[in-house]
Order: structure tokens, then C-alpha cells, then sequence
């Protein structure tokens, strides 16, 4: 079914490196193999260790952000998964060709996006909500800029608040509409606090994830807040 997330194994990780090896042919590679480690002062109460039953964490395309330095670096999920492997780091300027989590997308992440997001990757813009206007979003583009749907953060900063997701919220509602709702649970399990998000959030995105494409996702939203205003 549409629900199933990465498989553990080579063929996964084959795939994910083949598409990261297309994007530095195009000058896009990372710096992030080169970090010198001078976040390695931040400190969580979740331990950064790769626990080897959570390999299934690993995404089968390339997972990637463009981080602000605007967030502080205890909390941010972003560092975190960087840290944990989970995410790869692109500077300024660099293009993504996949889908990107972004204020500059017009249409709403839908299942519609699952070839592009297996294809190409799904990337995310780590800043602070409190900073939009200072983001220099016109360095940060990608081939398929997204929207996500009406979703409740679970994260400590914005606990209960409609919209305010973190980094690995944004991904994992992504990976969960788009198909990959294992992998969605495998990277919310490297946090405390995660799995609240996907249980908070169940029913929207099951049912988020049963749409055809951006329209119906829309339409599923806006029928919800019409319900819950009542």
C-alpha cells in the first residue's frame, strides 16, 4: 500500500547516494561532510546515538536543509538530524531539485508528491518563525516549493500551535503524506517528544494521505477547521 516507508538495506541507501551523486554533478554537493563539529557544544536530553533497529530511519532519497543559524541550537531538530546523519546541510545559493518546505510555495503537499520526493529528495528551510522577514528565501530554491496542510506542533517550543512545526515535524508530515509513514515515525522516534506529533495529528494526516492531490488536501483541511470552529 501507499503507506509503506523505507526499507532497510542497500538498495535504499544505493538509491539515496545515486540521487545525492546527480546533485553534486550539478555543483549542489554539501558542506556539510567537512563540519568541523562546532555545533558539538549543543547539548538534548535525546541521545544522538544511531541506535542500529532504527536503520529503517534512513530515507531512500536525498533529505536535505538550508539552515539560518537563527534557531537556538539546543533545540534545533534540524542540527539534530544533521548530527544523526539524517539530513545533509546545503549552503546559500544552492539549488535543490526536489520538493522544498517553504513560505514561497504555492500549492500544498499532497501524495501527488511522492514521485518527486522518491525521485529528487525533499529538503526543508531550518529559520525561526519570529525571523520570516529577515530569511533570504530568493537564495533557497528548489525545483518543487511546498506548503504543508493545517498541522498542530508537538514540539516543546510551540507546543499545541497550528502551523509552527520545527524541521523534523515538517519532514515527517511530508514523508507521512506522501507515503512514507514509517519513515515518518523512524525519524519522530529520535526525539522525546516525537511521537506526540504523528498520534496529535493521526487523523488529519491519514487522511491527508488518502488524497489524490493538492485540491483534495485543501478541501480535507478546510473542512476540518470548519468543524472545529463550530
Amino acid at each position: 500500500g501507499r503507506g509503506g516507508g523505507a526499507r532497510r538495506g542497500g538498495h535504499s541507501r544505493e538509491g539515496r547516494e545515486e540521487a545525492w551523486d546527480k546533485m553534486e554533478k550539478l555543483n549542489l554537493k554539501s558542506d556539510s561532510d567537512s563540519d568541523d563539529g562546532s555545533e558539538g557544544s549543543d547539548s538534548s536530553s535525546d541521545s544522538d546515538s544511531v541506535d542500529p533497529s532504527l536503520d529503517m530511519s534512513e530515507a531512500p532519497f536525498p533529505v536535505a536543509m538550508w539552515d539560518l543559524l537563527q534557531c537556538d541550537p539546543k533545540r534545533c531538530s534540524g542540527r539534530k538530524l544533521a548530527r544523526l546523519g539524517l539530513i545533509r546541510e546545503l549552503k546559500l545559493g544552492q539549488r535543490f531539485p526536489g520538493l522544498c518546505l517553504s513560505p514561497q510555495g504555492v500549492s500544498v503537499v499532497s501524495p501527488g508528491d511522492r514521485d518527486i520526493v522518491a525521485e529528487m529528495g525533499a529538503s526543508v528551510i531550518d529559520c525561526s518563525w519570529a525571523r520570516l522577514d529577515d530569511t533570504p528565501f530568493h537564495k533557497m530554491k528548489s525545483g518543487h516549493p511546498r506548503l504543508l496542510p493545517w498541522l498542530v506542533a508537538a514540539n516543546t517550543v510551540n507546543y499545541g500551535k497550528p502551523c509552527k512545526l520545527n524541521c523534523v515535524e515538517a519532514l515527517a508530515a511530508t514523508f507521512y503524506i506522501v507515503g512514507y509513514k514509517d519513515l515518518a515515525s523512524a525519524y519522530m522516534a529520535r526525539f522525546s517528544w516525537g511521537p506526540s506529533f504523528i498520534e496529535i495529528n493521526r487523523e488529519l494526516l491519514d487522511q491527508y494521505s488518502a488524497c489524490k492531490n493538492g485540491e483534495e488536501v485543501l478541501e480535507v483541511q478546510n473542512k476540518y477547521l470548519e468543524v472545529i470552529k463550530k
